[in-house]
C-alpha cells in the first residue's frame, strides 16, 4: 500500500511526456527517488525534446513497449489517458505492481510539505508561478508542480513546470476537470474563480466545497467572482480586483501596452503582462505570500522580474507593425478575457481559435458564441479551426463552424478556416499597422511549432 513519499524509492510513469506526468516525475527524481517513463511520444529512431530534458535530469526514458518496468519497479503512475491495454500496464498487472493515477500521486506527495493549492477554473498555473517566484525572492527556497513551464525555468533548458526547493512550502494546482480536487488537504487553499468549463456551476460549487473543506489552516478566495465569493470564509484574507470588501484589492488599475500598473494595501506594483485577470491573479499570489509572512515590497519587487509562464499571453514578438502573441485560452471565460486584454495594445484585435475536444465544444458552445461575441468589438475579428480531436470514442457531431455562425448572428466577423495551415494566407491582408494577432489553444501539442511558424512567415 502506497500512503507516503517514503513507501517507494522506484516509480514508472507511463505517459511520462504530459504535462502533469512529466512535472511529478522531476519533482520525484529531485527528492531522491529513482523515476523512469516511457510515452507514445518516444520512439527509437526520431529524436524528442521531452524526452531528452528528462533525461538531462537523470530521468530514464523508455519507448512504449512495456521494456522499461521490471521487478524493481515499486510503483506505476498513468494518466486518465492510458488505457488498459498499454504493454505497461499489463506489466505492471502481470507483476502485482501497484497502479496509481497522477492525481493520487499529487496528492500524497502533497501530505509531505506544507502545501498551497491554488483551485479555480482559470489562471492556476500563472497564479502558481507568481506565487514561486514571490517565495524564491523571499528566500524560503519553495517547491513547485505546476501545469504549465515557468520562462525562469524554462531558460535553464529544463522543461519548467517542477522545482524542488530546500524550504517547508510547496505550491500545486488542484484540478476540478477530473474531480481530483477533492483529494488535496493543503494547508493553504486558494479559489481563483468558478465559470462554467468542463462542468456546470452546480457541479463545479459542490467540488470547490469539498476542497473549501479540505483545507486545513487558510482558505482564500476572489471576492470579485461571483461564485468563488460565496465560498468566503474571512474577507481579510481574499483578493479581487476594485473589491471594497476583502484584505488584498487590486486599485488604480492601468494598461500601458505589455505594462500593468496599480496598487494593493497602498503598495505600488508593476508587471509586464496583459489584462485585469493579470493583476488578479497577482492579487491572489501576493494574499498568499503576504499571509505567509513575505513583505509586500518583496513582492512586488519579485513581480517587477516575473517572466510569464508558457504559453499565457506569451509575445512572439512584433513584425511590420502586428503584435503576435500565443495563448492557452480554451474555455470561453478564458477566451473572452484574453481577447479583451489584447485590445488597449492595438486598434484592431485578429483573434484564432482552436477548440478542443467535441464533447466540450459541444457542452460550451452557447457559452463560446455569447463571451467572444460580448468580447468582440465593432473592429476585430475572430477565426476559428477545426476542433482538435486527441483520439479515443467521439461523436463528431458538432464543428468550430458551429460556433462561427453563432458569433456571426449575432452581428460580429466571425470566419471559419477549417485547416489551421491555411490561416497566415487568409488573414494577412487584414494584419495591417496596429493590429494585434491573438493565436488561442490548448492541449494540442503542435500549437507552439504552428504558432512559431506562422510568426516566422508574418
Amino acid at each position: 500500500m502506497i500512503n507516503t513519499v517514503e513507501d517507494f524509492n522506484e516509480v514508472f510513469f507511463i505517459g511520462i511526456a504530459g504535462v502533469g506526468m512529466s512535472a511529478l516525475a522531476q519533482y520525484l527524481q529531485g527528492i531522491g527517488k529513482n523515476v523512469s517513463g516511457s510515452d507514445r511520444y518516444f520512439l527509437s529512431d526520431e529524436p524528442n525534446k521531452t524526452r531528452s530534458q528528462l533525461e538531462a535530469e537523470g530521468i530514464k526514458c523508455f519507448v512504449q513497449d512495456g521494456s522499461g518496468i521490471t521487478s524493481n519497479t515499486q510503483l506505476v503512475v498513468v494518466s486518465t489517458a492510458i488505457e488498459d491495454t498499454v504493454p505497461e500496464v499489463l506489466k505492471a498487472k502481470s507483476l502485482s505492481i501497484p497502479i496509481i493515477r497522477r492525481s493520487e500521486l499529487l496528492s500524497i506527495i502533497a501530505k509531505s510539505k506544507k502545501t498551497v493549492a491554488l483551485a479555480g477554473t482559470s489562471g492556476k498555473s500563472t497564479t502558481a508561478a507568481m506565487l514561486y517566484h514571490m517565495l524564491e525572492k523571499a528566500n524560503l527556497q519553495p517547491s513547485i508542480i505546476s501545469g504549465a513551464g515557468l520562462t525562469s525555468l524554462i531558460k535553464q533548458n529544463k522543461i519548467g513546470n517542477a522545482a524542488v526547493g530546500s524550504g517547508d512550502w510547496l505550491i500545486i494546482e488542484a484540478d476540478e476537470s477530473d474531480g481530483s480536487i477533492v483529494q488535496y488537504k493543503p494547508e493553504i487553499g486558494v479559489l481563483l474563480n468558478i465559470d462554467k468549463d468542463h462542468q456546470e456551476i452546480a457541479e463545479l460549487l459542490d467540488l470547490f466545497g469539498v476542497f473549501k473543506n479540505n483545507t486545513n489552516s487558510l482558505f482564500i478566495v476572489n471576492q470579485s467572482n461571483r461564485q468563488a465569493k460565496t465560498m468566503s470564509t474571512n474577507a481579510n484574507s481574499d483578493f479581487g480586483f476594485e473589491a471594497e470588501n476583502c484584505g488584498y484589492s487590486v486599485e488604480n488599475f492601468k494598461q500601458d501596452g505589455l505594462e500593468l500598473s496599480f496598487t494593493i494595501k497602498d503598495q505600488p506594483f508593476g508587471m509586464t503582462s496583459l489584462g485585469r485577470h493579470s493583476a488578479e491573479n497577482a492579487a491572489a499570489a501576493v494574499a498568499v505570500a503576504h499571509q505567509i509572512g513575505v513583505d509586500l515590497a518583496v513582492c512586488a519587487e519579485s513581480l517587477r522580474t516575473y517572466e510569464g509562464i508558457y504559453r499565457r499571453h506569451q509575445v512572439l514578438g512584433r513584425k511590420n507593425g502586428v503584435w503576435v502573441i500565443d495563448d492557452y485560452a480554451h474555455n470561453p471565460a478564458k477566451c473572452a478575457a484574453s481577447i479583451r486584454a489584447c485590445q488597449p495594445l492595438a486598434d484592431k484585435v485578429v483573434a484564432w481559435f482552436q477548440p478542443h475536444g467535441y464533447g466540450p465544444t459541444r457542452f460550451l458552445k452557447d457559452d463560446f458564441i455569447q463571451e467572444i461575441s460580448d468580447a468582440l468589438r465593432p473592429e476585430d475579428e475572430i477565426y476559428m479551426s477545426e476542433i482538435f480531436y486527441a483520439g479515443g470514442t467521439a461523436v463528431k457531431d458538432i464543428s468550430a463552424n458551429d460556433l462561427i455562425e453563432g458569433i456571426k448572428n449575432k452581428g460580429k466577423k466571425a470566419f471559419f478556416v477549417e485547416n489551421r495551415d491555411d490561416l497566415l494566407e487568409i488573414i494577412r491582408p487584414k494584419l495591417t499597422v496596429d493590429t494585434l494577432l491573438l493565436l488561442m489553444g490548448a492541449r494540442d501539442p503542435g500549437l507552439e511549432t504552428f504558432s512559431k511558424n506562422l510568426f516566422e512567415k508574418l
